[in-house]
């Protein structure tokens, strides 16, 4: 919590208020609000949701970002709630962080209560002890539906690391993106941002063509990390698509003999 100090009281000036006032808006003891400020105290998760949530900014912003030299480059737009995006999560009774699973049938729900501290906290969540998670990410899993992702199937649950910057989406990797127009969707991407403020979505499955989404379009991005599924691969259907590969290389070697022969 690198700049929280700072920030806290940075963010209170700029909307005009005391510590007694900033206490009086967020239910928060006056003397707490100045034990952060000085640094003589650190919140809790759900206070710092609660402050990020009250300043219109995220979470990774109120504590690794200076906003007064953000300011002061020329950027402070972007604290004025117009482009900034609160990520709400759950935690357990420890206040660790959980991942929350969005199941296909809450997806339509996400889309307007992704926002909605309460509303995540109603997701199912839980904890993988695992070395490749580390403890200071934001992750969740995502239930995918339709076959334009295939050969991954569909049900399975995509789980994902949060993306706090844009600029940062990988070319050729697959995120899962939530958007005004198209809700919840899985793709591969490629990043136009700079070029043309927007992101080329592609399905792996040949299939579906590419489309484009503007930024503005777009409200939550989240860099697919690995997959869940409780489909196992059938092996004959496997064998098969093999053999009708190479059935297909076969009659193209026999075109291209006659071809050379005309």
């Amino acid at each position: 919590m690198i700049y929280l100090s700072s920030n806290l009281k940075y963010l209170r000036k700029i909307k005009g208020l005391t510590q007694e006032g900033l206490a009086n808006k967020t239910n928060f003891k006056r003397s707490l609000i100045g034990a952060y400020e000085e640094g003589r105290a650190e919140p809790k998760i759900s206070t710092l949701q609660c402050l990020a949530r009250f300043f219109n900014i995220s979470l990774e912003q109120l504590v690794s970002i200076d906003l007064k030299k953000l300011e002061k480059e020329g950027i402070q737009s972007d604290f004025e709630g117009k482009s900034l995006r609160i990520l709400s999560i759950a935690v357990d009774d420890q206040d660790k962080e959980m991942i929350s699973l969005i199941p296909i049938k809450a997806r339509a729900g996400y889309l307007s209560g992704y926002g909605d501290p309460e509303y995540i906290e109603e997701m199912p969540k839980f904890r993988l002890p695992v070395p490749e998670l580390s403890q200071n990410r934001t992750y969740r899993a995502f239930q995918i539906k339709g076959d334009s992702m295939e050969p991954i199937k569909p049900g399975s649950y995509i789980l994902c690391e949060y993306i706090e910057n844009w600029q940062n989406i990988k070319d050729g990797k697959t995120y899962i993106l939530l958007t005004k127009d198209d809700g919840i969707v899985y793709k591969r991407v490629s990043n136009k941002i700079k070029d043309r403020g927007e992101l080329i979505l592609n399905s792996d499955n040949p299939e579906y063509e590419s489309y484009s989404v503007h930024i503005d379009n777009v409200m939550e991005v989240w860099e697919a990390l690995g997959y869940i599924s409780f489909e196992l691969p059938d092996l004959e259907v496997e064998r098969l698509s093999l053999k009708q590969l190479s059935a297909e290389i076969m009659e193209l070697k026999k075109d291209l003999s006659k071809l050379r022969k005309i």
